[in-house]
């Protein structure tokens, strides 16, 4: 039996990053599980969310569509890993539904928000992948401006909370 190969280290498949708002944790937590507020600030311009189904649970599905400005339409299908309320989720699109294996696992995502005090909350987008190939697609495709913009829209409509 031929020996099964190891993963290249998690190191160079993660992109990741971290920010302090000035938003209690609660308030940013509430804003990416509520499908009326996720389409409000999930997807950089000229981007847009036009569809968030979340079934915020741990095996609970996750439905987003993104909107381009030439037409394109991306589904992103995946379930929640786990669910910690105003601390962490952790979701993939390993699985479409359930435990339906999806047609390509990209990512494992996990967002965790760590309370300051103050109402302040330090917020880490970490995104894990199952090889480096699609770690280098996913920061070629703007990993880190798109996600950072994303923040700046999630901290702004939070702040409004």
């Amino acid at each position: 039996m031929p020996p099964t190969p190891q993963p290249e280290p998690l190191a160079s498949r993660e992109l990741s990053f971290s920010r302090e708002i000035n938003v209690p944790r609660e308030k940013l937590f509430r804003a990416w599980t509520d499908p009326k507020l996720v389409v409000q600030w999930f997807t950089p311009a000229p981007w847009r969310t036009t569809k968030a189904e979340l079934d915020v649970r741990p095996g609970g599905q996750s439905f987003i569509v993104m909107e381009g400005p030439n037409g394109e339409v991306i589904p992103n299908r995946g379930i929640y890993l786990e669910v910690a309320p105003n601390e962490k989720l952790v979701f993939t699109d390993a699985f479409v539904r359930a435990w339906e294996p999806s047609n390509k696992a990209f990512i494992v995502a996990t967002v965790t928000f760590d309370d300051l005090g103050g109402g302040k909350t330090r917020y880490t987008a970490r995104v894990q992948h199952w090889n480096v190939a699609d770690t280098k697609v996913h920061e070629q495709m703007g990993f880190y401006a798109g996600w950072g913009v994303a923040t700046d829209q999630l901290a702004a409509l939070a702040a409004k909370l």
